[in-house]
């Protein structure tokens, strides 16, 4: 099976070379372009589905011994080798399925969103670059590759996210994604160096094998500095700034970098580095507590957004932050199911909201919709069912990942109460800011342009259906991780297991501690029976918690759609708060970039100006009248040269005697 695997990264880099070089020549049909475009996403996706049935034809323990493919030397100087390699295991394919699968259905959308658009050619070369840069990314067998395809999708996400760069935001967007991804990065590169200065390899098998030698200061310095391009690239606190700006981009790019690709490459990362994570608790503790403190912080944001896209935005970072939790107590698998099981509504509810613009004339303001079910029936429906997978309604996919998470944060040795609180609160506040968008958006009374309304229609079949398609994985992508809990053997669970090495959960004496008595005596009880109810319990704590959201989101925004601006009127200071994302964008803006373009500024005028060109135009002033006096020696008379010879004589002779 690994024989073809390269060709899973093979197929979308020929499409961007098809689009991208013979397109700047040839003005290509876009039928033409579309088809290419597609047909490689496509292929690409057929060739991960027939590795991945290859690996269920081994055995558990063989799927994690196979043989990297390894296509040619690349850097090979003194003790560094590095090839162009791919891994194959449970994994990569895992993610491998999940980038082919749904960007293949975002492209497809794409077609009928940009179909009007003067650059679809140059839209669908980038989104191909994309895509190959992301396969490498979680395909590679070593950190040199995998960091081609880091810094490639950072590349990409700055030429889609400024596709208009005609205009300054979208300029501007891609702009400042690029420079705060490459703060994290750098953090990455350093961790990348310290590994190769310890172990002499940067191959995953020879960097895991070799893992034992290193000393606890410096695989949690490695780990830390990994993180640290992790933050940047999965948009985590301090560095998530940039992802709600990338809104500027066309919407089929919000999806694509926001569901499967580029925003998850951070949790995969880690996931693939366990075994160095594992061997620093300090750098899983920053890990988990980074992540539920992103996933708070930004579902608080989300609140009172009033922009379609930038609540999604919000929402992603959110959601990243669970990801991010789940892997900081362990639960290597729960944050992997998450990942999955979120690129499927996600990306669903970013086509969503692009099947809306394209009704509305590109309009974003939910205050100016309303009543959308009625115009958009396909929209409306398929949005429902991809918010009730994000709000965690039990049924839905959203709802076995997210319990897995705050289960794994409750009862994980590596996990904490407070952990398990922030995501419970946070489960609640998802269920009521993306209620409130549906409701705002799909129902109620319209609240726009009246001439808008009259035009605003469903989207043509090319965007809805990869809408259904990704609302029916929304639904029962979940069921392949159904819990012991509920009846389920949870497969996915099973099928990574080989490659994390270890049990995950478990914990539970320090999980019995936080309940009351009789609960955790009859918890204690024999058979193990205790940790199921107590399983069970919490379950119930968050589909509860989950329901309270959606009950006061329908309460405020559809049974009393006065109160919301009562609330905000009440309590005018935390509302602004809240609507300026608590002004970080602009303490940003003064702390760093202004007193960097300051800094610039005073070495520009006190240093290159004072102190540079200045000694330049002095010293080519020296020789300017050195030359000057020179030039008066050339006389081109020969008697004066005759006579500067017989000078030079008598003084050489008198200089002897």
């Amino acid at each position: 099976m690994t024989d073809y695997v390269w060709l899973i990264p093979l197929f979308p880099a020929l499409g961007f070379l098809i689009n991208g070089l013979i397109g700047r020549w040839w003005r290509l049909n876009k039928t033409f372009v579309s088809w290419v475009a597609c047909s490689a996403l496509g292929l690409s996706f057929l060739f991960s589905i027939l590795v991945f049935i290859g690996l269920l034809r081994l055995p558990p323990e063989s799927r994690v011994a196979i043989p990297d493919k390894v296509l040619f030397d690349w850097i090979v100087s003194g003790g560094l080798k590095t090839v162009i390699g791919y891994k194959v295991d449970p994994l990569s394919i895992v993610m491998a399925l999940v980038v082919t699968g749904v960007s293949f259905f975002i492209h497809v959308y794409s077609v009928g969103y940009m179909h009007e658009d003067p650059g679809f050619t140059r839209y669908f070369s980038y989104l191909n670059l994309f895509v190959f840069m992301m396969l490498n990314l979680v395909l590679a067998n070593n950190f040199l590759l995998m960091f081609v395809g880091w810094e490639g999708v950072g590349l990409c996400s700055y030429l889609l996210i400024g596709f208009w760069f005609e205009r300054d935001a979208p300029a501007n967007a891609g702009k400042k994604a690029f420079v705060v991804n490459r703060i994290g990065d750098f953090g990455f590169l350093l961790g990348m160096f310290l590994i190769f200065s310890k172990l002499g390899t940067l191959t995953f098998d020879g960097v895991f094998s070799k893992a034992h030698l290193l000393d606890p200061v410096t695989v949690t310095l490695i780990t830390l500095l990994l993180f640290t391009g992790a933050t940047g690239k999965s948009a985590q606190l301090p560095l998530y700034v940039w992802l709600p700006d990338a809104m500027e981009g066309p919407t089929p790019v919000s999806s694509l970098i926001h569901a499967a690709t580029m925003v998850t490459a951070g949790v995969y990362m880690v996931a693939r580095c366990h075994v160095l994570y594992e061997m620093a608790p300090l750098s899983m503790a920053v890990v988990a507590t980074v992540g539920a403190l992103t996933a708070m912080y930004a579902a608080s944001m989300a609140l009172v957004q009033v922009d379609f896209k930038r609540i999604l935005a919000y929402s992603t970072i959110s959601q990243l932050g669970y990801m991010f939790l789940a892997v900081g107590v362990g639960a290597f698998s729960a944050g992997i199911f998450h990942l999955m099981t979120h690129a499927f509504f996600k990306g669903l509810l970013f086509l969503g909201a692009g099947s809306v613009m394209h009704a509305l004339a590109g309009e974003l303001d939910i205050r100016k919709m309303g009543a959308l079910r009625k115009k958009m029936p396909v929209t409306f429906w398929t949005f429902l069912l991809a918010t009730l997978a994000i709000a965690g309604v039990p049924g839905f996919s959203g709802f076995f990942s997210k319990d897995e998470i705050l289960w794994n944060a409750f009862s994980s040795p590596q996990g904490h109460f407070l952990l398990w609180l922030i995501g419970f609160i946070t489960a609640g506040m998802t269920a009521f800011y993306m209620f409130r968008l549906c409701f705002m958006a799909f129902c109620g009374d319209y609240r726009g342009d009246k001439e808008v309304w009259h035009h605003a229609h469903e989207s043509p079949p090319v965007m809805t259906v990869p809408m259904v398609v990704l609302a029916v994985l929304s639904v029962i992508g979940g069921y392949v991780g159904v819990p012991a809990i509920l009846g389920g053997a949870n497969h996915f669970h099973h099928f990574l297991a080989p490659v994390f090495g270890v049990h995950e959960g478990g914990g539970h004496e320090a999980a019995l501690r936080l309940l009351p008595l009789a609960w955790a005596g009859e918890a204690a009880g024999e058979g193990g029976h205790g940790s199921a109810a107590l399983e069970l319990f919490m379950m119930v704590l968050s589909v509860v918690m989950a329901f309270a959201g959606i009950y006061l989101a329908y309460a405020l925004y559809l049974k009393r759609p006065d109160l919301p601006k009562a609330l905000a009127q009440g309590y005018p200071r935390a509302y602004r708060v809240l609507f300026n994302k608590y002004y970080v964008d602009e303490i940003y803006q003064f702390l760093f970039v202004d007193s960097c373009k300051r800094l610039g500024t005073i070495l520009w005028r006190q240093f290159d100006e004072a102190v540079v060109d200045r000694t330049v135009n002095l010293v080519a002033a020296v020789m300017r009248v050195l030359g000057g006096g020179l030039r008066l020696l050339q006389t081109g008379f020969v008697q004066d040269y005759a006579l500067g010879i017989i000078l030079g004589a008598v003084i050489v002779m008198l200089f002897l005697l």
